[in-house]
């Protein structure tokens, strides 16, 4: 039975792998003096609901201090600069990770003679932030922090010389940063063990950091199942004569995802490697990189079975941005997209995911100075993707372009509840065209776009098994 359904706006459905939508470069930072992200261990940026929250360090004062910045509109609008430190000191590579209100940010700081391991929260989602905590208390000096948070237990990792060389630490807080827990030696060995980088699901805490105790640097990785409480061995990752650096670890459910840069190739290439067991056991190296320039600092970001990792190359002369996505838990990888074309460097960029937006932010020179530089893709997260669907359920529309109305038919498998909503270029809802029941059988939905502005709007297709979002093209 064909049903046909006449509805006041609409957008569509399907794979949103080849339906890329990156906007424009925003610049967030604007002042005479350096803006500085980090380095690749660590995430300048994290995203939860509409909120986006960024930092990085910045001379503007005529020392380093930590900066922060945020947008409650996913990207598309952003609040003035908010100073996090003030002391005559160099505060430096802060790093961030939010739940729910909850914002954690840490960071290095020499106020104390030398550089030591700080902790700022705010529990309004930004809009006001609590003191400077001091985590650690060693010499010469704590480095290279890393947080990551789940629920009230914030997890930071990092370097630490307290034992004569470079060892990994670790050290939580189960209130929410209220108050923490003892330091926890990660590592144990003569060699330098340095660049954690940590990522939590559940209980199941991941820590992935470079080491030399082999020779030369490969990557290592440790878990803990209970919370951070105990630990297990450590764990080679890789293998090769050659150097193995600059990591990053995300993980969803089970499957861990870590990426690295390695010049086992003869020039420095992006790799992936991916535990789907919590760490317990992990698959093969593979190279997501192919060019006979560099390319350097990946970052991992992670939503159920979508894999996005950004990284900078020179194959174009100078340092851009590239990204890449995986959509099937990182088993088959897409095409190298460059997300930045400047005549100036656009260096250390860190992703993050929410939603169906994906968040890019990096730092670049194109404007005389470092600034810090932000780049969005609305859709570019298909949450939920079932690659089976098309198998089991046929969507098409026509036309397409279209001027004044188009017909989108639904051939549904079995009975669903199916919802149909239109959103514009920047991710904004325009309207929802179903929200109800189906039966088994053909459905048609006609879009009359009269009233509606020209341009590029996305259909987006929700059942309890699926999301997908497809572009139409309305002209006049």
């Amino acid at each position: 039975m064909k049903k046909h359904l006449l509805l006041t706006s609409i957008i569509l459905l399907v794979t949103v792998v080849s339906q890329a939508q990156w906007q424009p470069d925003v610049r967030l930072t604007n002042d005479p003096a350096a803006s500085y992200t980090s380095y690749n261990n660590a995430w300048c940026i994290a995203a939860n609901g509409d909120s986006v929250h960024v930092v990085w360090f910045d001379n503007r004062d005529g020392n380093d201090e930590i900066y922060y910045k945020r947008s409650t509109d996913g990207g598309i609008s952003w609040g003035a600069d908010v100073r996090l430190t003030n002391d005559p000191a160099q505060s430096e590579i802060p790093s961030v990770a939010v739940s729910g209100s909850v914002v954690h940010v840490v960071w290095i700081d020499e106020r104390d003679g030398y550089y030591q391991i700080y902790y700022k929260r705010s529990t309004d989602g930004g809009i006001s932030w609590g003191a400077d905590v001091r985590l650690t208390n060693s010499t010469p000096w704590s480095v290279f922090p890393s947080v990551a948070v789940s629920g009230s237990v914030v997890h930071v990792v990092w370097e630490d010389t307290r034992d004569g060389n470079r060892e990994i630490y670790y050290k939580r807080s189960t209130d929410g940063g209220i108050s923490w827990g003892a330091d926890t030696r990660l590592t144990n060995s003569s060699a330098w063990s340095d660049f954690p980088s940590v990522a939590v699901s559940g209980s199941v805490v991941h820590v992935v950091w470079q080491d030399d105790r082999d020779g030369n640097f490969e990557i290592y990785y440790k878990r803990s199942t209970d919370g951070g409480s105990s630990w297990s061995a450590d764990t080679r990752l890789t293998n090769n004569s050659a150097g193995s650096f600059e990591l990053s670890v995300a993980v969803s459910g089970s499957v861990v995802h870590v990426v690295w840069d390695d010049d086992r190739d003869g020039n420095w290439e992006i790799y992936y490697k991916r535990s789907t067991d919590g760490g317990t056991s992990w698959g093969a190296d593979v190279r997501l990189t192919n060019n006979s320039a560099n390319s350097w600092y990946p970052s991992v970001a992670v939503s159920g079975s979508v894999v996005h990792v950004v990284w900078q190359d020179d194959r174009d002369g100078n340092w851009e941005i590239y990204y890449k996505l995986s959509t099937d838990g990182g088993i088959s990888w897409g095409a190298d997209v460059r997300l930045t074309n400047a005549p100036a460097n656009s260096e250390y960029s860190f992703v993050s995911v929410s939603g169906s937006v994906v968040h890019v932010v990096w730092q670049d020179t194109r404007d005389g100075n470092d600034e810090i530089y932000y780049k969005r893709d609305p859709i570019g997260n298909p949450v939920g993707i079932d690659e089976s669907f098309l198998n089991k359920n046929e969507l098409k529309f026509s036309p397409n372009p279209f001027s004044g109305s188009t017909v989108i038919s639904l051939s549904l498998t079995q009975s669903q509840k199916v919802s149909l909503n239109i959103f514009d270029v920047n991710g904004r809802l325009v309207t929802t065209l179903a929200d109800a029941s189906f039966e088994e059988g053909d459905h048609e939905i006609t879009w009359n776009a009269a009233e509606v502005n020209a341009g590029v709007y996305f259909l987006q297709f929700q059942s309890a098994e699926n999301l997908k979002t497809e572009k139409l093209i309305l002209t006049k």
